[in-house]
């Protein structure tokens, strides 16, 4: 498993100016000019007369498989969206959609896709996106990054009702719950479709999802998610502490590695804490301190140095070229991150720029880069 790299930069963006972001055409010509990438979709939102997916809550559980072409001019970091008339030579494109009328059509298909790698790289990396997200955004986002990383395996986008907008906040959070019982589902069954192993990461609000979900989990299935995940990332997590803190105590035993991405400079985040009024604590991906979950089995990684002053510093594991490039070179790690304490050691000597703090029980631990983008 290329744990780094599929933990480098699973973020998304939010606001994309006037945009009308609804509208993402299939254009299979753009492949003649752009690199195919597959991404899997489980989605609960609402199937619109085109065949596309839109904001709404729909009772129904679909699965399709997106073609997404990638420029030929694309550079690491990059994400130039395609909407309503995409250029394929500049842009990232929908090139194909198809859904799959069966579980089963769906888990053959899966496992022809894993069948292309190694025995050892067919993993399976679940990915819940965040706040102000539509499906194919969100295509678009874990394409690039998979192609930047070049991870293997599959990939499989969790589409949850987002309303793709900056101003449905409180509504994208009632999604989050209603979609619980489906990320539990796709979960669930993945293991049966032939994944060796899986990886769940989520960005923003989604990281509130994937908890939530592997929350009732523990509760119907006790150790479930140690035994059948091979990782946790949590990227930017939009996440109250104490919240968070109630749903990691669930666990009789925490997935290992669990690796939290968080940078004091996020804005988002900022902006986050301050609308829940003046006794809201920090969130998670916001940190600044280790001591408020010193006490857990977890991993924070500090990417605060990363985070460019004229942006958010909430899509530096996404956009930041130079994070990009070190956890690509980080990838010799992959097989220390099999246990905690020899990860850290090993990423430290790949990455002389990163101070290491542990609490005084060696529970939580943060690594914090001293280098930056600047």
């Amino acid at each position: 498993m290329i744990f780094l790299r599929l933990a480098a930069g699973l973020s998304l963006f939010l606001a994309l100016g006037c945009t009308d972001r609804s509208l993402s055409p299939v254009t299979p010509s753009a492949l003649e000019v752009g690199t195919a990438r597959t991404i899997f979709v489980a989605t609960n939102r609402n199937e619109l007369p085109d065949g596309s997916f839109g904001p709404e809550r729909s009772e129904d559980y679909h699965l399709l498989e997106l073609t997404v072409s990638i420029p030929p001019n694309h550079t690491p970091g990059k994400l130039e969206f395609g909407y309503a008339d995409p250029n394929p030579e500049t842009q990232f494109t929908l090139a194909a959609r198809h859904q799959f009328p069966h579980q089963s059509d769906f888990d053959k298909r899966l496992q022809a896709e894993l069948n292309q790698f190694p025995p050892d790289e067919r993993d399976v990396l679940v990915f819940v996106h965040g706040f102000n997200s539509t499906q194919a955004e969100t295509a678009f986002r874990a394409a690039q990054l998979g192609h930047d990383l070049d991870t293997p395996g599959a990939t499989i986008v969790y589409s949850w009702p987002s309303l793709g907008s900056p101003l449905g906040y409180a509504y994208d959070g009632d999604s989050v719950l209603f979609a619980r019982d489906g990320l539990e589902q796709l979960l669930r069954h993945l293991n049966k479709a032939g994944a060796r192993r899986i990886v769940l990461a989520a960005h923003s609000m989604g990281s509130l999802l994937a908890m939530e979900a592997l929350r009732q989990i523990e509760i119907r299935s006790p150790n479930w998610s140690e035994q059948n995940l091979a990782g946790v990332i949590l990227l930017s997590p939009d996440l109250d502490l104490d919240v968070f803190r109630s749903q990691i105590q669930q666990f009789s035993k925490v997935p290992e590695p669990f690796v939290v991405f968080v940078s004091s400079k996020d804005t988002i985040l900022n902006i986050s804490r301050r609308i829940r009024g003046t006794h809201s604590r920090e969130r998670l991906g916001s940190l600044s301190s280790i001591e408020a979950v010193s006490d857990l089995p977890i991993d924070i990684i500090d990417t605060t140095a990363f985070a460019d002053s004229a942006e958010s510093g909430h899509f530096v594991t996404a956009t930041s070229p130079t994070f990009l490039a070190l956890l690509n070179k980080a990838q010799a790690t992959e097989g220390a991150f099999e246990t905690r304490p020899q990860a850290v050691e090993e990423f430290r000597q790949i990455l002389p720029d990163t101070e290491i703090n542990r609490d005084s029980a060696g529970e939580a631990q943060m690594m914090t880069f001293t280098g930056g983008d600047r």
